[in-house]
């Protein structure tokens, strides 16, 4: 029988999996000595047992019965104990830290008789009703499914009949008469009594702690974390100490290094006479972790020695919560601390430079992810034409301009609609996760660095300014009222800079961030600060661990003279169906009109010359480095009139109707298919109409050669989409190889241009070893492989039911931004391993839109593909995983921890 139960001094920080990240670190600071309140961990394979047969599993009772025993001979009285109780907290603890998404209950043992006996120990009738009070609205709120604001407006009422508006002032008297109406607001919404046996509070407070797993806000944030569903959460019951005895005590979230810049110093905050959910509400605004040396010089003393401890131990920023009863320090919690983008590179490298990582684990300490938000644009420095409103903390950086809501829902809604909001609240908690997702930036009066918007915000990448206390904040009122009374109100436009804190009225132009301006050459490592340093270091060492390249997605001159900038090693994917729009599309009409070859030679003949200029330029551009370009592959009707549109103008000119309309329609009607995406396009094309594949053979052979004479360095791969027969492509190839030899020998220019094909078709991959015969390289079409392999359209149905795959787990993530591994992932795997077989020196990339996401890309690497190709703006992101892919594939990397 498997062991459910661990004491906090039996585990380590490495059984995350078994024990959760929040058991496995309070059992490592247990190891290191620190001062850790005595208690268990139930095991995560528990909660799966629980979630999947509905009941616990059988001698977990038994455990726990004997943990808790020993927890009481430790601490040397009994749970809920009449004249002295044990009191304990049940928090939840997953392995990747999910802050705020699932339960936490306190004070687990207080009844009627025990709350007089924690009085008379601490000597504070206030303290122990005030405790008692609290146990209720925990758990009615998370044990029980009751509506919080119930509660909380029972507090107001209470505090207004106190002439208050701060709970400091509520009297021992207050906090009894709150636990009479906190008991009938249970019994009038639980339809059922407080449970008075510290027992049975325990054991339903864990109960809800494992159903937490599978809260909505929890498979949200999982699903927005990219966290695997079946984990489990392990459940820490824990005895408690108390912030909220008295001003010799409080409570405090503590960072080693600043989480928002990287900076090494003193972070966090504290909170004097308060419960740790107080600091992560944000309810109550903290003071600076700093003021605790006023306050407390010697706990203040003692958490600096322990920060520095849990820092060279773990060989990372660390994220602390500590209480202090009564002058007694006690760690509550350490993690490997979520920080920003800027702080992870500025972090990593400042860790690197004291020896306690090295070159391997700098780069694999960062992400893609990460990089992409420092890419993302800032606002401009010079702001004008928009009023400032105030300055708040700058909890999570970066630029966000919306239309403020102040509730989660109208986010959703608006951003459904595809507008950008910012929500506005005086604090969030947990049910503001969905509208925290949907909108571009957070916004909030209360809370500091350590509430739950901050950290929140920062797993996200999310813009986020907090504790703004100058605003005035109306939720009920849909409005905010900021210094000089200004008031904005739902729908006005406002704009949040999370790198300063300042927040303005209207929206504030933004221009490119440091780091894009490193990438573009207009900016040197040593001009870009710090930062731009960092990221030159890590960039510089991820490109030397590459063995993947990365080529762009270009089909213009402009965009791969910029991919290259970007470190793009050719062009993996040019669509020059993207050649066609625009003015040239009467070309296209041209084509399909044609009545005879004559006439469709001279469409053909038109597009030529405009072909041959386009190749030119993205030749010029990728001077010296590989260029593959994709025969046309869309359905010819793209190119033509909606033909309902044209219906329409045909049926309502009647007798009138222009005569190229009609055969416009006409066309349409020839060409119109059920499922397009099946249909006429690709090679088919090709085969199909003659003369179109031909001459856009010939506009690339030209171009090379043109750029031949100029003294270019011209290497086109010319590619042919949507082949499932090896025949197809051998028709092509062969029309394909005629042309260049034409050229060659007109031009006298010698320009080497492999053929090879887009494994897009499940056929096509299952076939590869025929193909690989053909073909002189494979370029995986991931878009269109995951669409025929899944058989779905990706236009239908992402809005159909992917929501609702999502829910169910079917997909941890859409196939379309994540590589399917199992089913799309086995045919590339198959594809590469036969047409290496058939053709040992073939080359093998992809071209999807997978080519930028960083899991596709490690999985890219594991196959052994040459190259990935991505928008030129993903390239660095590319570049980064590549890099990390191989160092992980090879072990590399010293220290640390996921800071998930």
């Amino acid at each position: 029988m498997p062991k459910f139960v661990y004491d906090f001094t039996e585990g380590n920080k490495d059984l995350k999996d078994l024990l959760g990240g929040k058991g496995a670190n309070l059992a490592e600071m247990t190891n290191l000595g620190l001062p850790v309140p005595p208690g268990f961990t139930i095991t995560a394979e528990a909660c799966r047992y629980y979630l999947e047969h509905g009941n616990l599993p059988e001698g977990l009772a038994d455990e726990v019965n004997a943990h808790l025993a020993g927890l009481e001979s430790a601490m040397g009285k009994k749970l809920g104990q009449s004249d002295d109780p044990l009191l304990v907290s049940v928090r939840s603890g997953a392995k990747f830290s999910m802050p705020g998404m699932m339960e936490t209950v306190l004070n687990v043992g207080l009844n009627d008789e025990s709350v007089h006996g924690l009085a008379a120990q601490a000597g504070d009738e206030r303290f122990a009703w005030d405790s008692y009070r609290r146990l209720i609205q925990m758990f009615g709120k998370t044990v029980l499914d009751i509506d919080g604001d119930l509660f909380e407006d029972a507090v107001e009422e209470v505090k207004r009949a106190r002439g208050s508006d701060d709970d400091a002032d509520l009297t021992a008297g207050d906090f009894e008469e709150l636990v009479g109406r906190f008991k009938t607001i249970v019994r009038e919404r639980a339809g059922r009594d407080f449970p008075t046996d510290p027992r049975e509070q325990m054991d339903m407070a864990v109960a809800a702690v494992f159903d937490s797993w599978n809260a909505d806000r929890a498979v949200l944030y999982r699903r927005q974390e990219r966290i695997p569903v079946d984990l489990g959460t392990a459940v820490n019951i824990c005895s408690m100490v108390f912030g909220n005895m008295g001003m010799d005590s409080g409570t405090g979230v503590a960072f080693t290094r600043d989480p928002a810049s990287g900076q090494q110093g003193v972070y966090g905050d504290y909170l004097q006479n308060a419960q740790g959910e107080d600091v992560v509400a944000g309810i109550r605004n903290t003071v600076a972790l700093t003021e605790l040396e006023r306050i407390d010089k010697a706990s203040y003393d003692r958490l600096l020695e322990i920060m520095e401890t849990l820092e060279n131990h773990y060989l990372d920023m660390c994220d602390i919560e500590f209480t202090i009863e009564r002058g007694k320090l006690w760690m509550l919690q350490t993690r490997v601390g979520k920080r920003t983008a800027a702080a992870a590179f500025r972090i990593a490298c400042q860790l690197l430079d004291q020896g306690l990582i090295d070159k391997d684990e700098a780069a694999r300490r960062v992400t893609g992810d990460q990089l992409a938000q420092l890419m993302f644009p800032r606002f401009a420095s010079r702001v004008e034409g928009v009023r400032k409103l105030t300055k708040g903390m700058n909890a999570s950086p970066g630029a966000a301009v919306g239309k403020v809501v102040f509730n989660s829902e109208r986010a959703v809604e608006l951003a459904g609609r595809g507008e950008d909001v910012i929500l506005v609240r005086r604090e969030t908690n947990p049910d503001d996760l969905a509208g925290m997702v949907a909108a571009r930036g957070v916004l909030t009066s209360r809370g500091g660095k350590t509430s739950h918007a901050a950290v929140v915000a920062r797993g996200m990448g999310k813009t986020c300014v907090c504790g703004a206390e100058e605003l005035d904040v109306d939720v009920k009122a849909g409005r905010f009222t900021a210094p000089g009374g200004v008031t904005v109100g739902e729908g006005d436009v406002i704009s949040i800079d999370g790198t300063t804190g300042e927040v303005y009225l209207g929206e504030v132009p933004v221009e490119d961030s440091p780091v894009v301006q490193y990438f573009e050459g207009e900016l040197s490592a040593e001009e870009g600060g710090d930062l731009v340093k960092a990221v030159d270091r890590v960039m510089t060492h991820a490109d030397s661990r590459a063995a993947l390249k990365v080529r762009a997605n270009s089909d213009n001159a402009e965009d791969s003279a910029r991919a290259r900038r970007f470190g793009a090693a050719g062009i993996g994917l040019c669509r020059t169906e993207h050649m066609f729009l625009g003015d040239r599309r009467r070309l296209i009409e041209k084509l399909v009109l044609a009545a005879d070859g004559t006439e469709r030679q001279a469409a053909l003949d038109a597009l030529e010359p405009l072909q041959r200029s386009d190749f030119e330029g993205i030749f010029e551009a990728m001077d010296g480095l590989p260029v593959t370009i994709r025969l046309i592959d869309p359905p010819l009707h793209e190119f033509l009139p909606d033909i309902t549109e044209l219906s329409v103008r045909v049926a309502l000119a009647g007798d009138d109707a222009d005569a190229k309309d009609r055969r416009l329609l006409e066309a349409v009607n020839r060409l119109h298919e059920q499922n397009p995406m099946l249909g006429l396009r690709g090679v088919r094309l090709g085969l199909v109409i003659p003369g179109l594949f031909g001459m856009q053979v010939r506009a690339i052979a030209e171009a090379a050669a043109a750029r031949r004479a100029a003294g270019g360095d011209p290497r086109p791969e010319i590619m042919i989409p949507l082949v499932g027969a090896v025949q197809e492509l051998e028709a092509v190839r062969d029309e394909a190889r005629a042309i260049l030899d034409d050229v060659r020998e007109a031009t006298g220019a010698d320009v080497p241009a492999l053929i090879g094909t887009m494994i897009e078709l499940p056929r096509a991959a299952m076939t590869a070893g025929q193909i690989a015969e053909a073909a002189e390289f494979f370029s995986f079409g991931t878009n269109d492989l995951t669409q025929t392999t899944w058989g779905f359209s990706r236009d239908d149905v992402e809005a159909a039911f992917f929501g609702r795959y999502l829910e169910l787990g079917i997909f941890g993530v859409s196939p379309f931004e994540t590589l399917d591994r199992d089913g799309v992932g086995r045919l590339v795997r198959i594809a590469a391993e036969e047409g290496r077989e058939a053709r040992p020196g073939i080359k093998l990339g992809i071209c999807g839109e997978h080519g930028g996401d960083p899991d596709s890309v490690h999985f890219c690497h594991e196959v052994g593909l040459d190259y990935v190709s991505c928008s030129p703006f993903r390239i660095p992101v590319a570049r980064l995983e590549a890099g990390r892919a191989a160092i992980q594939a090879s072990g590399g990397g010293s220290g640390g921890g996921d800071s998930r």
